[in-house]
């Protein structure tokens, strides 16, 4: 991998890619001052030195899925190898080996009992090298990565020129068609597959093609996501806090820390803790603080358990050799 470092501009494309990953470049080139040409040059060179990437991820929920977190303990020698063949499945993201190489996490969308049972009660608990394992179901996320404050660069104005329009996801769970799969593999590997690219890989016209993401994306199943390491942009120590929070306050707590700029995840989950967030500090010292300061004087939390992220296998997309992964 090329050690980058990023500038001003670099830095501006990174948080105009994070509020919309598919934007044109020559918006993002009206919103920085620079030319459309600049603009392509910086992401292709980001791109290829493996430091971010766009990817095109399905909102499970918007389908009906039911999504969960799980803890893997395994022996050391197991992790690397358990966490890249998790990493390869469809069906997970945020695969992560933690603490000191003995633990591992991840989140999975699962379309079904059939494909839950198959991985939580046969495929996982089957391996030889797996000490002990948790899953907790996700009942409902209070803030994603897409609303990190560290990938922040552009002020609130030129923000808002990029801002998409949010989606009419309408109240009912709706299915996904088919071919529409064959729509949405390529985009995990790249969200911003020319429309070309996607007709070659769907058969369909380009027309067609344009169609079917514009309505996707309006209806909330289709999103797109930057991946970047947050070492990247300098916040060198992640973790994923477990927390027991008190019942009556649970809202409450969920909602300030999704308020925190630090925080890149959290959700409330069944199982013996109730909260689960991930959060991306500068240091440890920086952890340290955050932990101290912003989340010790939430009267409701009895309880954390903070697991230092080691490295990242996978993120929303298919699992590529990203930075610091």
């Amino acid at each position: 991998m090329e050690t980058v470092t990023l500038d001003g501009v670099d830095r501006g494309l990174v948080h105009a890619l994070h509020l919309d990953g598919r934007a044109p470049f020559s918006r993002i080139a009206d919103v920085l001052g620079v030319s459309e040409n600049t603009v392509a040059r910086r992401y292709r060179r980001l791109r290829s030195a493996g430091v971010l990437r766009v990817v095109g991820a399905v909102d499970g929920v918007r389908l009906g899925y039911v999504s969960w977190t799980i803890r893997l303990r395994c022996t050391p020698d197991a992790a690397s190898p358990l966490a890249a063949a998790l990493a390869r499945r469809p069906d997970t993201f945020w695969v992560h080996i933690l603490s000191g190489g003995t633990e591992i996490s991840c989140n999975a969308q699962a379309r079904g009992e059939d494909e839950r049972d198959a991985l939580l009660l046969e495929k996982l608990p089957r391996t030889n090298r797996v000490l002990a394992m948790s899953a907790h179901s996700i009942l409902r996320g209070f803030a994603g990565p897409d609303g990190w404050g560290g990938a922040v660069a552009l002020s609130a104005k030129q923000a808002e020129r990029l801002r998409p329009a949010p989606p009419d996801p309408g109240d009912e769970p709706i299915a996904l068609a088919e071919d529409e799969h064959a729509l949405l593999e390529p985009l995990s590997r790249d969200g911003r597959a020319s429309y070309a690219e996607l007709a070659a890989s769907t058969g369909w016209s380009e027309s067609t093609v344009k169609r079917r993401l514009e309505q996707l994306r309006r209806t909330g199943i289709l999103v797109y996501q930057l991946e970047i390491p947050p070492a990247a942009l300098g916040y060198r120590a992640e973790a994923r806090l477990w927390m027991s929070v008190r019942p009556s306050d649970l809202v409450s707590v969920a909602e300030t820390l999704a308020g925190h700029p630090e925080i890149l995840f959290v959700a409330v989950t069944t199982g013996a803790t109730n909260l689960v967030a991930v959060v991306a500090c500068r240091d440890s010292a920086d952890l340290y603080r955050y932990l101290t300061e912003r989340v010790s004087p939430l009267d409701a939390v009895h309880t954390v358990e903070t697991a230092p992220v080691v490295r990242t296998v996978k993120r929303s997309g298919t699992p590529l050799p990203l930075r610091s992964l």
